[in-house]
């Protein structure tokens, strides 16, 4: 199997922590040259000196934007892209805060829109002119298992992550004839800051505390664990990967069996 990303230049958002450090590390395992992305310059500083480099000629580097500020982030993005175009764009980013749909403000909606959708599309738009010219190209989301079914207390965010879903299986079908692969990969509860402020959050509303509330949740879960967030980044890096080159356009969970759906 071809997994290897030597010579590769990834873009990973969110890469201070969590899935996103994570993917990081995945993929520069695999030999590609990871540049991330994230708020904080001193947690990206110090994640990327993490990073292993498998080969002399491995380069890695960030990048400090937010993805709700639209313009500085086309502007890192295109300035990046100009100095190394990227090939592999994992695009991720921290969930909305939880909460009901019903009684949800307005601006929720577009903030959460615009540090997911409109983030995932700015940035596509801007790295995919390279995957052209390089014959190589790899964009995977990471979204939520809400896809498949929405999560109770994550309105906003199951909103969200749907348009997510559908608008890369859109620029799926677009891209297939450039051989340029769009997927999705779906984590269930993983062990995250994000899952920290959900399990919370349970507890402060049901009363239960927080361990009670944590086992109660691993219990809906076949495998009866919460996910490490290596396990995500493996599926995520294997999508990025040559070998997934005739995989584009799918829904991947990665969530212990807890999605029932087909």
């Amino acid at each position: 199997m071809d997994l290897d990303l030597s010579g590769r230049h990834a873009l990973v958002c969110g890469a201070s922590q969590g899935i996103g450090q994570a993917c990081a590390m995945e993929l520069a395992r695999l030999g590609a040259n990871v540049t991330g992305l994230a708020r904080r310059a001193q947690a990206l500083e110090q994640a990327v000196a993490e990073w292993p480099r498998i080969h002399p000629a491995q380069v890695h580097g960030f990048l400090v934007a937010d993805s709700g500020e639209t313009e500085h982030l086309a502007d890192a993005a295109r300035r990046l892209v100009t100095a190394h175009p990227v090939h592999i764009l994992v695009n991720n980013s921290g969930g909305p805060p939880p909460g009901p749909v019903h009684g949800a403000r307005i601006e929720a909606f577009l903030d959460a829109y615009r540090k997911h959708l409109v983030a995932n599309h700015v940035l596509a738009e801007i790295v995919i002119p390279g995957m052209r010219a390089t014959g190589y190209g790899r964009i995977v989301n990471i979204i939520s298992t809400s896809v498949k079914e929405p999560i109770a207390g994550l309105g906003v965010s199951n909103a969200t992550r749907w348009a997510v879903a559908s608008w890369a299986k859109t620029l799926a079908t677009e891209l297939a004839p450039a051989g340029i692969t769009v997927n999705n990969v779906l984590p269930g509860s993983t062990s995250t800051p994000r899952i920290e402020q959900i399990v919370a959050t349970r507890a402060e509303k049901s009363g239960h505390g927080v361990d009670a509330t944590r086992r109660a949740m691993e219990a809906e879960i076949p495998m009866r664990r919460f996910a490490d967030p290596s396990e995500v980044a493996a599926a995520v890096a294997f999508l990025a990967s040559p070998a997934a080159a005739y995989i584009t356009g799918i829904n991947l969970p990665v969530d212990g069996g807890r999605t029932r759906s087909l």
